[in-house]
């Protein structure tokens, strides 16, 4: 019954949400702390998280009955899913109002996200948030004499670049089913279970924990859950590593912190300042230890060009506009990994970066075989506008000249921009790019 309404409202476009292109969605509700206006019997607030449809929440009759989860910090919410009882008294839950907000005091105090006019009993509604930003979700019915029950809560965030998601991982032992990759899943393992949702390697001597990037980024910042359910004195002294260096496992590269503590279920942050790595390490050093890690977040600022469309006003033979950002400089062989436009008046190459970003620098290589004298007098431009193909928006840097085979970085403090062009103005003129990084301080959201 639950998959037939799911696929109604799929036709119907009730679960439509739109998501930009760099995002994930994500249901954080199972990491949250739950609670209720009352509890009848045994029916507790954490049954609406447990992914049983079959174990509910209920309260006793009363006044504005609420349900409340609190998501233990701020998220962008794009939608909440809500699941009806099967068993009976459907109607109960007509006329309930989801909100998202900050005041945790007063449940009626925050926005309405939405009105639930009523859901068939044993179906699973979507309602669409709209990116509403807030710590707490609640449902409450408002008027007298009302009952609230809850068969299942989802709550889906917008994970904006968390690049551990796309990540290899490894650890040095693995403890039953506690495998690397559970680190990394958007699950704390707060329900049903952490076995299935985070990772730990058996007790051993300096037990570590590796994150691959697959890229070497500029890390900002590290976000490690600890578990729930015990010993969470156990991450104490776990030191995060940063560095491109598999020495030792990776575990020789530099510090970026040392983990204190953390409460259990609690997540903390470490500011890494823009470290260099492509691998971010966990390792506690010490005898007799244990590894666990509920979740681990990275962010950094990272390269954008590779995600980008690229396009130019013209190509030389096999000099293709996307070999400039396919992190390939070409010093051994260019025409295979540089672009290049043919002799022309005022040449230009273009990078939709697909979304408006403050871009904070622009890095560009220069052609190493010859030549280096022609990137001389390049614009940078950065803005929303396709005018004159993106060549009107306004000027980040000039480029005096780049040696041959060198890399210069221009910094554009923050640029609002979705495109991202070099520009030579002047007659029989060539661009020649061997490589464009296009770095930015965060995502313009608009909605």
């Amino acid at each position: 019954m639950r998959v037939f309404f799911r696929s109604l409202l799929l036709l119907l476009g009730v679960f439509s949400v739109q998501m930009k292109a760099d995002e994930k969605e994500v249901n954080r509700a199972g990491w949250g702390s739950p609670s209720q206006s009352a509890v009848l019997a045994n029916e507790y607030p954490h049954h609406a998280l447990d992914r049983n449809p079959y174990s509910i929440t209920h309260t006793p009759l009363e006044s504005n009955p609420w349900w409340k989860l609190d998501l233990l910090k701020v998220y962008t919410v794009n939608r909440v899913v809500i699941t009806n009882r099967a068993d009976c008294c459907g109607e109960r839950i007509n006329g309930a109002e989801i909100r998202v907000g900050n005041v945790s005091s007063d449940v009626v105090s925050n926005p309405i996200c939405a009105v639930i006019p009523s859901i068939p009993a044993g179906a699973s509604y979507s309602y669409s948030c709209n990116r509403m930003e807030g710590r707490y979700v609640s449902v409450v019915i408002p008027g007298n004499d009302k009952i609230l029950t809850l068969a299942e809560v989802e709550v889906y965030v917008v994970y904006p670049d968390n690049l551990a998601a796309g990540g290899i991982v490894t650890q040095s032992s693995t403890y039953g089913s506690w495998i690397a990759e559970r680190a990394i899943d958007f699950n704390p393992g707060f329900f049903p279970q952490p076995s299935l949702a985070c990772s730990s390697t058996t007790i051993q001597t300096n037990p570590w924990w590796r994150l691959d990037l697959g890229l070497i980024y500029r890390v900002s910042k590290v976000i490690v859950t600890n578990r729930r359910d015990c010993c969470p004195e156990r991450i104490k002294g776990a030191e995060i590593h940063i560095g491109n260096s598999l020495d030792n496992n990776g575990n020789n590269n530099l510090v970026c912190a040392v983990i204190s503590s953390i409460p259990a279920g609690g997540s903390s942050t470490y500011a890494c300042n823009g470290m260099e790595g492509r691998y971010v390490n966990l390792i506690i050093p010490g005898d007799s230890r244990i590894l666990t890690l509920c979740e681990v977040e990275v962010y950094a600022e990272g390269n954008l060009a590779a995600g980008g469309i690229v396009t130019q006003s013209s190509t030389h033979d096999s000099w293709i506009a996307e070999q400039a950002i396919d992190f390939n400089p070409g010093f051994t062989q260019p025409s295979l990994a540089c672009s290049s436009t043919n002799i022309q008046t005022n040449p230009w190459w273009r990078l939709d970066l697909r979304d408006t970003y403050r871009v904070s620098k622009v890095v560009v290589t220069n052609r190493l075989d010859c030549c280096p004298e022609q990137i001389n007098g390049a614009e940078i431009h950065i803005g929303n506008s396709l005018d004159n193909n993106g060549n009107n928006n306004p000027k980040c840097a000039v480029i005096s000249s780049i040696p041959a085979g060198g890399s210069s970085t221009y910094a554009c403090n923050g640029m609002e921009g979705r495109y991202v062009n070099l520009i030579i103005p002047g007659d029989s003129r060539i661009l020649t790019l061997c490589e464009v990084e296009v770095y930015a301080e965060g995502l313009i959201q608009i909605c």
